[in-house]
């Protein structure tokens, strides 16, 4: 395994996160295009459809200084940048990302300005023993802090919380 290699974030073209995953496939760039199961109503059916999880971005895999061909590939416009410099993901948060659309469906995405606050531990579920910090409480749910992209993810319920880290 290349420990070189870092979680990148791309800007596509909107409704283009599969095809540039795909063309990306194609060059044999490793991305990761976060997908959901969703079931649309219509006035004379239901439907179930598959959806991008973060709209008009693409994750991808790859070295820090091999940034060229994925900017040459169609739907692309470019990377998520911090202070300049395209943002690395950690893994951890790839990881956080496919245990939630493993184990919830219905997955909300908000936009969010990354804030620091409350430290928590997760003590039930499928992310039991995992630390975050606490984006906002609603009556059931809380918004897991993803900071590289700038996203939070809401389903877990809090009862399955405590409060700092154990």
């Amino acid at each position: 395994m290349n420990t070189n290699l870092r979680w990148f974030a791309l800007y596509t073209r909107p409704r283009w996160e599969k095809k540039v995953a795909d063309l990306l496939g194609l060059k044999e760039i490793e991305n990761y295009c976060p997908i959901q199961k969703i079931e649309r109503n219509w006035s004379d059916r239901k439907k179930i459809i598959f959806e991008p999880l973060f709209k008009s971005y693409v994750l991808v895999r790859l070295a820090p200084k091999a940034h060229i061909p994925v900017l040459q590939t169609d739907g692309v416009i470019g990377f998520v940048t911090f202070q300049g410099k395209p943002a690395v993901i950690r893994d951890e948060e790839i990881d956080i990302v496919k245990q939630f659309l493993q184990n919830y469906e219905h997955i909300q995405v908000e936009r969010i300005d990354v804030n620091i606050h409350d430290e928590v531990t997760i003590i039930n579920g499928p992310l039991e023993q995992q630390t975050g910090h606490v984006m906002e409480v609603n009556n059931r749910s809380v918004k897991v802090m993803l900071p590289s992209l700038g996203f939070a993810l809401v389903a877990i319920d809090k009862n399955n919380l405590s409060k700092g880290s154990q």
